[in-house]
């Protein structure tokens, strides 16, 4: 093309192009932008079609849509393909608050309005064994909500090896900064001793602070304050403690697993073993730490969650109905007794000879040599750094590695992988096995190609 007069109107370039389910306004705009571009190329004397550069655009701005994507990469809580998959029923019980009216705020008892997330509340307290709960957006924001409910303009002394940084940037001192309080930094990186809080302790002190690092870990000569001394020294200087777990477990015990805590989650600080020792408040994850949806939930004494409840910054980052209503059927599964249900933990309890089958019968369904290798799975999303699971992996080799994977990326549901010394991994511990022909067939057309 190279007459400024053989350029397409905008309406008939729009005409052409596939676009899917992007808005008419948005594709628009593109091969307006397209057009543009392409009369600059011209004047300049270079080949230019607007055709092939909106569809481009197009297709961009539709892979950047939600979709559902398959994670065959053997990590479970990934936080690139959002974290935890919650269970049907929490689903199914979230569309049902999204699509219609549902009693959030009201007291059908009375017919007066209700407080929102009371019976969530109770149902925190009933799995933790605290005295209240509230729940918030997610744990940094139920972090932040203490931090400045409880600490504005006071110190907060924390250990040296507690000053963690998690992804998107998220730094504790930056945290403690923004919301008013004044970070005190106790002991050393590797070794902090109740003697090291005891100094720090003035009349400015607000709280004391403990902060799981679920992202990385302290070895070799290293000491760590147990939390009933941090408690009973907060309780002597009548100053809250308060312990943000994180993505710990609900229970170190693991109860709702037919054989207890997994050998790599032995160790992880459980909220209500925690509450036991004298914390006076507890943070976690709603999705890290629970399997469910993405929020933060307080958890603790009475007085301290009435407080936090009437902060305006609770206004500011409560959850929407939808996350309520999934949160809520998400607890009582673990009181019901079927935690091992929820999506996580039934990855986690695969058998090795589950995915060995699954795996053989994917080889098969795809062409390949059914090339299985011992690998580890990890838990993801920065918990239990350095701690995996076993997980048998197959290994496709009949092409590049990088060729596979990004052909897997190509497919629709995309297939996540990964790649190690030059070979294509796929870990089915984190597929649904109805997927599993899915995954076979994408890969015998790309094998054939």
């Amino acid at each position: 093309m190279t007459d400024l007069r053989n350029l397409p109107s905008i309406d008939s370039l729009v005409a052409k192009l596939r676009v899917g389910a992007l808005p008419r306004a948005i594709v628009v705009e593109i091969a307006r932008q397209a057009v543009d571009t392409a009369r600059v190329g011209l004047r300049a004397g270079n080949e230019a079609d607007p055709s092939s550069l909106a569809q481009r655009e197009i297709n961009r701005l539709t892979e950047m849509r939600i979709q559902r994507t398959i994670n065959a990469a053997g990590v479970l809580l990934h936080t690139n393909l959002g974290r935890a998959p919650i269970h049907p029923d929490a689903a199914a019980g979230a569309v049902q608050a999204g699509i219609g009216y549902s009693n959030i705020e009201f007291d059908l008892g009375s017919g007066e309005r209700g407080k929102r997330g009371d019976y969530l509340h109770r149902l925190i307290t009933e799995a933790t064994g605290a005295e209240a709960a509230f729940v918030v957006n997610n744990n940094a924001g139920a972090l932040f909500l203490t931090l400045a409910g409880l600490a504005k303009g006071g110190s907060v002394p924390v250990s040296r090896g507690e000053l963690i940084e998690i992804g998107g940037s998220y730094r504790l001192p930056d945290l403690m900064a923004a919301s008013g309080t004044s970070l005190i930094e106790v002991g050393t990186t590797n070794r902090t001793r109740i003697g090291d809080y005891e100094a720090a302790l003035d009349a400015t002190t607000a709280l004391l602070l403990k902060v799981h690092p679920s992202n990385y870990r302290v070895m070799g000569f290293a000491e760590d304050t147990p939390v009933a001394e941090l408690a009973a020294t907060a309780a002597s200087k009548e100053v809250p403690f308060v312990y943000d777990v994180g993505s710990g477990l609900l229970d170190e015990t693991a109860p709702w697993l037919a054989h207890g805590t997994p050998a790599w989650a032995v160790g992880e600080p459980g909220v209500r073993q925690t509450l036991e020792a004298g914390t006076d408040l507890v943070t976690f994850s709603g999705d890290k730490l629970l399997g469910g949806p993405q929020a933060g939930i307080l958890a603790g004494s009475a007085e301290l969650i009435e407080k936090l409840r009437k902060s305006p910054i609770a206004r500011a980052q409560r959850i929407d109905g939808a996350t309520l209503a999934a949160l809520t059927i998400t607890f009582e599964m673990y009181l019901n007794g079927a935690g091992a249900e929820i999506p996580f933990w039934a990855m986690v309890s695969r058998s090795d000879q589950e995915l060995r089958d699954r795996l053989v019968k994917v080889a098969e369904g795809a062409g390949v040599d059914p090339l299985i290798r011992a690998s580890d799975a990890l838990a993801g999303a920065g918990s239990v750094p350095g701690m995996t699971m076993p997980s048998p992996v197959l290994a496709v080799t009949k092409r590049p590695a990088d060729e596979l994977w990004q052909g897997l990326l190509q497919a629709r549901p995309a297939i996540v992988a990964r790649r190690d010394a030059g070979e294509l991994l796929l870990d089915l511990r984190t597929v649904d096995p109805s997927d599993d022909h899915h995954i076979a067939a994408v890969l015998r057309t790309l094998c054939l190609s």
